[in-house]
């Protein structure tokens, strides 16, 4: 094989061949490094010489052999794209050969990403050619990756290309049937499949494990883009049932093993009534227990900073496992005037800002079972209360174009601060109360000579306290209706929900978490080891203000701890290596600081800085 190559080579380079006298010139211009001159073969001037160009020209053939098996990536997609299962696996074994997907996290050679953002896989099934998706996936393609495709002029902004030069790409090198001005962004192989009506390449899809109820970027589907009837959308929907099954018993056994209480009280302080309340009325609707023609309507109301907004953030993640689109949560102070309700909605048809449609419709179409937080509903207009009162009522809202959205199975939250005094002053009442009943059975137990231990501060089990129906229905249904005007729009909430102030147990413990959280700052920003004794924990909770719950216990872990850290820092007496340690004296906190290396803490006088 050798020698029929040379032999090609010699033929080649005959000085009586064309070819010849067209490469003299680059040789030419090549210097006597390559040991090369124009008339060296006309004269037959050595042996030595001829040999050595002969292999020059050898090795510019194995470099030409070379680069045609290097990967390409426009080679790569347009065999996609045709269906050209050779190319398709020449150029894997060259992006193999490249290293890609060698290294933790990287996609894999058949996964490897257009420069403007889609996958081989993605091209074939768009184009209907089954039997490239189904090299593609046993190539290693993964079936559910998300489109990253913006549209060509996002694109083109994005990559520093023209838009126009996008457009060619996309149509020569992904297809030429679809709108490449549009997004795709999140669409999957299924996605594509579906909208180019090719059932075989979407069965190869589903048979590889790809998940029929992913949603892309605006919230669909891929069923919502197959043909109405076709096969495509008739496997598709089979498909989709199944996984829908699985996926509702996973989650069943997940609420057996860990119920939305466990989770709740994981990341919410205190408030175990409100989350009893909540959990039970989720868990109605979750086991078929509720009005299926109307959605799940809480109003939340107590003091500022005391877990309501929390709360609702947590329940959206764990009924759709922590998915982004899944909590919507709209600040309704932006609404107090007549025309913003265009804003929630969409405006009319012939109104600026028509075809963009309105946020609250807008994130519904995307997903019609979130998790939609309504923040200080009080403050919102009462057109906008109106537009509200038919969401709850027939879930069902109708945006600015006319488009009918169903979303019967969200949940919607309102968070209120109204009554928020007369609930917090009502909640310390019976705070005080559970206090008294407390000691009065201590006194019976030692007075009938039962063993009793002191109680030390923080040792007393959590309580769940029960607002009363008389004060609910003569306090604080009042000022609701005063403020809302209408009995219907209240009729329309299946639970009010009640936030009490902390308990002091509960200040104990989100001093300690707020205190934990500057410690790691601290360790990761600065290298600072920060500590503190057990009597620093009650001196900061002493600084809770019932009308701005968690939030004042932040800031006086501010005001009392790190300012005197950063003062400290500020006049070199603490530094990269230290150690802080945190006292009480009195009511007052102080600091001591251990130097880098040292063990012992030195008492820091903050009034001497």
């Amino acid at each position: 094989m050798a020698v029929n190559f040379l032999s090609s080579v010699r033929l080649f380079l005959s000085p009586s061949r064309p070819t010849f006298r067209l490469l003299l010139v680059p040789l030419r211009r090549a210097g006597p490094a390559c040991y090369i001159y124009e008339n060296s073969f006309k004269d037959k001037y050595s042996s030595y010489r001829r040999r050595h160009y002969i292999v020059g020209f050898a090795s510019f053939g194995l470099a030409l052999l070379a680069a045609s098996q290097a990967y390409n990536e426009k080679r790569f997609f347009k065999a996609a794209r045709i269906g050209n299962i050779a190319e398709i696996q020449k150029q894997i074994i060259a992006a193999k050969d490249a290293g890609v997907g060698t290294r933790k996290g990287d996609e894999g050679p058949a996964d490897r990403r257009h420069s403007l953002g889609w996958t081989a896989l993605m091209v074939a099934a768009a184009n209907s050619q089954p039997a490239a998706v189904k090299e593609l996936l046993r190539l290693g393609a993964r079936p559910d990756l998300r489109e990253q495709y913006a549209g060509a002029s996002t694109t083109a902004s994005s990559t520093g290309l023209h838009p126009l030069e996008v457009l060619q790409k996309r149509e020569d090198e992904f297809c030429g049937a679809m709108n490449a001005r549009a997004s795709f962004l999140g669409w999957t192989a299924l996605h594509y499949a579906a909208l180019a009506d090719s059932s075989a390449s979407a069965q190869e899809l589903l048979e590889a494990g790809a998940d029929p109820t992913l949603r892309d970027n605006a919230g669909r589907r891929a069923l919502h883009y197959a043909r109405d009837p076709s096969p495509t959308r008739d496997l598709i929907l089979e498909h989709s049932k199944r996984w829908e099954e699985a996926a509702a018993a996973a989650a069943a056994e997940q609420r057996r093993k860990f119920p939305l209480e466990q989770r709740l009280k994981q990341f919410i302080v205190g408030q175990q009534a409100a989350i009893e309340t909540v959990a039970a009325a989720v868990r109605r609707k979750e086991n078929g227990w509720a009005d299926e023609e109307h959605p799940l309507v809480f109003l939340f109301l107590g003091s500022s900073g005391i877990g309501k907004t929390e709360l609702a953030k947590q329940l959206a993640r764990y009924m759709h496992r922590d998915d982004p689109a899944a909590f919507i949560r709209l600040d309704m102070s932006e609404y107090q005037e007549k025309h913003e309700v265009a804003k929630l909605i969409g405006a009319p048809p012939g109104y600026v800002g028509h075809e963009e449609g309105g946020q609250l419709t807008r994130a519904l179409a995307r997903r019609a079972d979130a998790v939609v937080l309504f923040d200080e509903v009080d403050k919102a207009h009462p057109d906008v209360l109106t537009v509200l009162l038919q969401l709850f009522d027939e879930g069902r809202l109708t945006d600015g174009k006319g488009k009918l959205i169903e979303c019967k199975n969200a949940i919607f939250v309102m968070t209120s601060n109204l009554a928020a005094d007369e609930i917090a002053q009502y909640g310390l009442e019976l705070r005080r109360e559970m206090d008294q009943l407390q000691k009065q059975r201590a006194r019976a137990r030692a007075a009938a000579g039962e063993p009793t231990t002191p109680i030390r501060e923080g040792d007393l089990p959590e309580q769940s306290l029960e607002v009363s129906r008389q004060f609910k229905d003569s306090v604080v249904r009042p000022i609701l209706k005063r403020h809302f005007g209408r009995d219907e729009f209240l009729g329309r909430i299946n639970e009010i929900v009640y936030f009490l102030p902390f308990s002091r147990q509960e200040l104990l413990t989100l001093v300690q978490l707020e205190l934990a959280r500057w410690a790691d700052k601290a360790r990761e920003r600065h290298n600072v080891e920060l500590r503190w004794e057990g009597g620093v924990l009650g001196a900061l909770a002493d600084g809770y203000d019932v009308h701005y719950g968690a939030r004042s216990i932040k800031h006086e872990v501010e005001r009392r701890v790190v300012n005197l850290i950063a003062l400290a820092a500020e006049r070199g007496v603490l530094g990269p290596g230290c150690g802080v340690l945190l006292s009480e004296a009195e009511g007052r906190v102080t600091l001591a600081v251990r130097p880098p290396k040292q063990t012992r803490y030195e008492p820091l006088d903050v009034t001497a800085l």
